[in-house]
């Protein structure tokens, strides 16, 4: 994989467990808000937004059904590989929101967040 590859829940999804309840996931809404406010630089990577329930075809087809939290980031070529990185086959990856934001910081131009 050459760009970056993000996964995120689409947004005003429904679970099936909460008829007639629409939901966000607070963890992809965090980096969806950072993605919206600077629609520039969010074309520098791919972003791939999948439904809530599992299994996550799309997901499992490149990091197994074991990896199927989100978000997640696949790390391209076009930049280092980091060493906090996991891995799957030829894919590394990170899946915790707090590194997804540092690395959009680090690998795309993203602001950084404040603490």
């Amino acid at each position: 994989m050459s760009r970056d590859k993000l996964f995120l829940i689409e947004p005003g999804f429904q679970d099936a467990q909460k008829p007639g309840e629409r939901f966000v996931c607070p963890h992809c809404n965090q980096v969806e808000g950072l993605l919206s406010a600077f629609p520039d630089l969010a074309t520098r990577l791919d972003v791939e937004r999948i439904p809530f329930a599992r299994p996550r075809k799309p997901v499992i087809a490149l990091l197994g059904e074991d990896n199927q939290s989100l978000p997640l980031l696949i790390l391209g070529k076009e930049a280092p590989i980091p060493a906090d990185a996991e891995h799957y086959g030829e894919n590394a990856f990170v899946n915790t929101t707090a590194r997804i934001l540092e690395l959009l910081s680090e690998r795309h131009g993203f602001p950084r967040l404040h603490e």
